[in-house]
């Protein structure tokens, strides 16, 4: 389960955040050289209409709380880093500024998943 990439509606703005999801994933994967980022891994980006900001959403394995932090201090870390290459991977107007908020819908989905596995054990066993 991932988010999709949003933007305002119409023309151009849905494939301009498909693109900077995109430039993100790799410039975080290739790029920072922060040992706090490790498996990170982008699950969507939103843009407000002006192209001001982009909420970047993001899961990490592994799915702890040290981790979380040391990421989330990792990212906010080498955002500016992160938007001034993605201006210059990416042509628009205004390059956004970047803020990472964690994804816990894999977490909550795979939380789920282990009840219904867990209930569906159960009513076999009657």
């Amino acid at each position: 389960m991932t988010r999709h990439s949003r933007a305002p509606a119409g023309g151009r703005a849905p494939r301009v955040a498909e693109q900077v999801h995109h430039e993100l994933a790799e410039l975080i994967r290739a790029e920072v050289k922060d040992p706090r980022v490790g498996l990170v891994t982008v699950t969507g980006v939103e843009l407000t209409p002006d192209y001001a900001y982009a909420t970047v959403y993001y899961s990490v394995l592994p799915d702890d709380e040290q981790t979380l932090a040391e990421t989330q201090a990792g990212l906010k870390r080498a955002a500016g880093f992160l938007r001034s290459q993605l201006g210059r991977r990416v042509r628009i107007h205004t390059t956004p500024e970047l803020r990472f908020v964690h994804d816990r819908s894999i977490a909550h989905g795979m939380s789920m998943s282990r009840l219904i596995d867990e209930a569906n054990e159960r009513q076999a066993d009657d």
